[in-house]
This record gives structure tokens, C-alpha cells and sequence, in this order.
């Protein structure tokens, strides 16, 4: 697996999906360690309090981290036969704000409808992964009702960030199973949903 400076993109809590303006992931000099990668990250969350802002800087971190430990692309879990997925964690730590984790999916398998009550941001490393984009759409009758916006399709390289309140679904796109690097910020239980359109409902996740 390979990764290249593909497209960036942003979904916001809207649903709208737009390109990520980040800059281009400089060429390490030598290999980027993951300790280097989560201390610029802790400056970054430091020193920037908007989520947007914050995926932009951390895009490019991402990409270098990538391109320079090869070993973690393959550090990841087969699916299960069972759920259709697979979370390998690379990285959490108590009372530390974010986790980092390797994610496959299986072909034929799909996530359910949700957001993720934090910043997110995901790099795909294999396979195509179809992302369905919803937003709120409340009626008087219907107070938690969605509406699916956009669908995209994702292909090695390319990464896809999230503010908060940002609705989406994710599948295998093909017949090759999905491996993504996925990095999340503190997760407000709270305020985090998973959503029925049949029934147009939501409940905590």
C-alpha cells in the first residue's frame, strides 16, 4: 500500500462536503516517528480551538506519518466474519484527547448511520470506501429526521475529516475490503447518535 497526496476533504456538521484546505505534507527527512507525530499533535490541539482549523494542520501530519512508517499500514485486524468489521487501536492513553485506531471493513458490510461527537479524520489505505453524507432535517412531527445529501467515493490516498455533528455512513465500495487510519478527539458520549431513517429516529450510540 502506498500513499499519496490525494484529495482532503471536510464534512461539517451541515452535512456539506468541501474540499480540506490543507498544506502538503512535507517529505521527512528521516523516519517520522509516532511519538513525533502525537507530540506536534498535542501542540496542534493546543493551539488551535476550532475543529476545522485543527483538520487542516493535522491532514498533512498525517500524510508525513504515512508516507514515512510504512509499518503501520499493515498494522491493522482482518474483518470479522460476524460484525463485517475489524478496530485495531494504535494509540490511546488516559486523559489524553484523542485515539488513534486501524479499521477495515469487509465487502457486502456497512456502518451504521451516525456521527462521531468530536472531531475525526479518516485516511484510506486500501480498497474504496463509499461515504453517504446526511444532515438534520427536523420536522414538528419528525424532530430527529435526516436527509442524505451526497455520496463520495474514497480510494487509497484520499482522506475525509469530520466536525462533530457531521452524519455519515460508511461501505466497502468493489470487492476488496476497506483499511483506513482513523484519529478521533474526545468523544461527547452525550451528544453522540446513531439514526434510523425507516423510522426517522436517533438514540445515543
Amino acid at each position: 500500500m502506498s500513499i499519496m497526496a490525494n484529495s482532503n476533504w471536510l464534512v461539517t456538521d451541515d452535512g456539506t462536503l468541501q474540499t480540506l484546505k490543507a498544506a502538503a505534507a512535507e517529505e521527512p527527512e528521516k523516519i517520522y516517528r509516532l511519538y513525533r507525530f502525537l507530540t506536534e499533535l498535542e501542540d496542534v490541539l493546543a493551539a488551535e480551538q476550532d475543529d476545522a482549523k485543527r483538520l487542516a494542520a493535522i491532514a498533512p501530519l498525517v500524510r508525513k506519518l504515512l508516507i514515512s512508517s510504512y509499518w503501520l499500514q499493515m498494522e491493522y485486524k482482518e474483518p470479522d466474519p460476524k460484525t463485517g468489521w475489524g478496530v485495531h487501536f494504535l494509540y490511546r492513553e488516559y486523559q489524553f484527547p484523542l485515539t488513534i485506531q486501524m479499521v477495515t471493513w469487509s465487502p457486502g458490510s456497512a456502518s451504521t448511520i451516525h456521527n462521531h461527537a468530536t472531531w475525526g479524520l479518516v485516511a484510506m489505505l486500501g480498497g474504496q470506501e463509499k461515504n453517504r453524507i446526511w444532515r438534520r432535517s427536523p420536522t414538528p412531527d419528525q424532530p430527529d429526521k435526516i436527509e442524505l445529501l451526497e455520496e463520495t467515493i474514497l480510494a487509497p490516498g484520499d482522506i475525509i475529516t469530520f466536525t462533530p455533528g457531521a452524519i455519515h455512513q460508511v461501505e466497502p465500495y468493489g470487492d476488496e475490503p476497506t483499511i483506513s487510519f482513523n484519529l478521533y478527539g474526545v468523544t461527547d458520549y452525550k451528544s453522540r447518535y446513531v439514526f434510523d431513517t425507516a423510522a426517522q429516529t436517533a438514540k445515543l450510540f
